[in-house]
């Protein structure tokens, strides 16, 4: 569509001017520079760098005055305190520092007698014994001894009896009797039986051991006493008991069995 003509645009005295004329020629693909933008360099060319800027002609001699003064101020105060600090030092008095030496403590005297040494041989130490065991009690002929529930005493000791009773009732032994007399008392607080065939022992000097002749006994007592007699607590009997050993034999030794039901020790009697 073509645009009328403008009669207007054809004052006298004005060039007339192609309408391609009033925009510059950018080439094909580019855009034209914004106001106050360089237009871009041709292609191949870099664009030559920003000059340098020139720094101030006073600031060197500035700085450098800055510089010696500070020196000046700073250097000799630090040479003032070194030279303070060494006179300090070389006036130090040896009494401070170094304490004096007491020639009666630093030196051995030589006064002091050197140490003598005993050619003697060192005492032996004393060594303590331990203490020896204590003997078990002996008891003997009239000792009261500890038998089970019951308290015996040996009375008296008899041997060489071949018969027991009388001339119409009597017992023989196979050897030769001995006769014991002993007392049985109950130390308990309830009657207990006590009966000699069982309870008491002997034994001669060659470990043999014998036991009580219970036939001999109902012969030998009055009311058959030492055969199966209760005893209340506090009363005590005295019986004889006989024991049939071969002739010639010695006995050492009476035991009073303490009983299987009781923690008692068994009471040993040396004739």
């Amino acid at each position: 569509m073509t645009t009328p003509y403008d009669p207007a645009q054809n004052q006298p005295g004005q060039q007339l001017m192609p309408p391609t004329a009033q925009f510059q020629q950018v080439p094909a693909g580019q855009f034209p520079p914004a106001p106050g933008q360089y237009p871009p360099p041709p292609l191949g060319q870099f664009p030559p760098p920003p000059a340098a800027k020139k720094r101030p002609s006073w600031l060197l001699p500035t700085l450098i005055g800055v510089g010696v003064f500070v020196l000046l101020c700073c250097g000799g105060s630090l040479v003032i305190g070194l030279t303070s600090d060494d006179n300090n030092t070389d006036g130090v008095s040896a009494s401070k520092d170094i304490p004096a030496v007491n020639p009666s403590t630093s030196a051995p005297s030589a006064a002091a007698p050197a140490p003598t040494t005993s050619s003697a041989a060192p005492a032996p130490a004393k060594t303590t014994a331990a203490p020896a065991p204590a003997k078990p009690k002996t008891f003997g002929i009239g000792d009261k001894v500890r038998g089970g529930d019951f308290e015996f005493t040996v009375n008296s000791v008899k041997c060489g009896i071949s018969t027991v009773g009388s001339s119409y009732f009597n017992h023989k032994a196979q050897g030769t009797f001995c006769r014991i007399s002993v007392t049985a008392k109950n130390v308990t607080k309830g009657a207990h039986l006590f009966h000699a065939d069982g309870t008491i022992t002997a034994q001669d000097a060659s470990g043999r051991e014998f036991d009580v002749d219970g036939e001999a006994a109902i012969y030998g007592n009055d009311d058959a006493k030492g055969f199966l007699d209760k005893i209340n607590p506090g009363n005590s009997v005295k019986a004889n008991v006989y024991f049939d050993v071969p002739k010639g034999t010695k006995l050492k030794t009476i035991t009073f069995d303490a009983g299987l039901f009781t923690m008692a020790e068994d009471a040993v009697v040396t004739l």
